[in-house]
């Protein structure tokens, strides 16, 4: 059987932190940012955590 390969988009939007949790960046911060709030702009620059729900599905296209 070969080794399973990387899903590389997914490689290059989520990062292990080093308790071996997943981090991801937050959506909507690229285009269209004149109607959205300086505060909303602000909390969309930190990255956050992936949710219970995804871990299952994004460590397997991770390979982990």
């Amino acid at each position: 059987m070969p080794k399973m390969k990387t899903h590389r988009a997914a490689a290059k939007r989520f990062r292990k932190t080093a308790s071996g949790k997943l981090k991801r960046n937050k959506a909507y911060k690229s285009h269209i940012l004149a109607k959205k709030s300086r505060k909303r702009k602000r909390g969309l620059r930190k990255s956050t955590l992936i949710a219970a729900s995804d871990l299952r599905r994004v460590k397997r296209m991770l390979g982990l």
